[in-house]
């Protein structure tokens, strides 16, 4: 059986990436997804080698035949989403895809069909197969991309008899991290000690209590504030949560990274004393 292990976080910025960057050399056989699509970048600290590319298609949108169009201007008065402009022509950025203007079209020259909103990639690295993903700017349906990841690297892992999969998951509590944890065993939800960062820690941990999802909660730059650590380690008591790991604001970490070095291997004295590998440990075990 895979196992899925997904690392989200309730806000961006908290160290999400940097963490499952730093999983990823201490779980052998292992696939991993980067299912942030609207800003992937766990692929840089890795030395990938693209391997295919492909479009993705979303939603469906809505396409113009000039040759066939009336300009009635039915279409342009009955949208509510602004996609088509007074002179007939189809912005499509703003089309949500509803099928109205096809519906109403006298002339028929407005018919729906596929849209690309992004490409998928599967890549090498030294660590194994890397599936990534990345959305065009504007486009909307990104649970749909993100699910897709998903789904490409479960193929894999299953063609390659790999044991584990690691997912750098998205930001947030909308329908993208939905599609990050949907399916999985466990949950690591990274953290920040600020009023922001356990706001949002509440919110996307309730989000997976709805999944009965096994979750551990990693604090990143701990030591920035003991009282809204305390906070965070109470809450977590309260709620019965894996309070699993602490990770201080070191200078070494931020340097690793602005190297494009994977942390826990350009410094494993420090991750070790932080209990890193312990946690590690734990992931694989439980």
């Amino acid at each position: 059986m895979i196992d899925e292990i997904v690392v989200i976080s309730g806000k961006g910025g908290t160290g999400k990436t940097t963490l499952t960057a730093s999983l990823i050399p201490y779980f052998e056989e292992s696939v991993v997804g980067d299912c942030d699509v609207d800003a992937p970048d766990l692929n840089i600290l890795f030395d990938t080698q693209l391997r295919s590319q492909r479009n993705f298609v979303g939603l469906q949108k809505a396409f113009l035949d000039k040759g066939s169009c009336i300009n009635c201007g039915k279409c342009y008065e009955l949208c509510k989403f602004n996609a088509i402009s007074a002179n007939i022509e189809i912005r499509l950025g703003r089309c949500e895809g509803c099928g109205l203007c096809e519906y109403i079209c006298p002339a028929s020259a407005i018919t729906m069909g596929d849209a690309t909103i992004g490409k998928l990639y599967v890549s090498e690295t030294s660590f194994g197969e890397m599936v990534h993903a990345r959305l065009i700017p504007g486009e909307e349906a990104s649970g749909k991309l993100v699910a897709e990841v998903r789904r490409t690297a479960k193929r894999i892992a299953e063609r390659e008899g790999k044991k584990n999969i690691l997912i750098d998951g998205s930001p947030g509590v909308a329908c993208n991290v939905i599609s990050s944890i949907t399916g999985s065993k466990k949950v690591v939800i990274v953290t920040e000690p600020t009023f922001s960062g356990i706001h949002d820690l509440k919110r996307v941990y309730e989000l997976t209590k709805k999944f009965r999802l096994k979750a551990y909660v990693v604090i990143n730059k701990y030591d920035i504030s003991v009282e809204h650590t305390e906070e965070i380690e109470r809450y977590c008591r309260e709620e019965g949560i894996d309070m699993a790991l602490k990770i201080p604001f070191k200078k070494e970490i931020v340097e690793s990274i602005t190297r494009k070095k994977i942390p826990s291997l350009d410094r494993r004295d420090l991750f070790n004393e932080i209990g890193f590998f312990g946690f590690v440990e734990k992931l694989k075990r439980e």
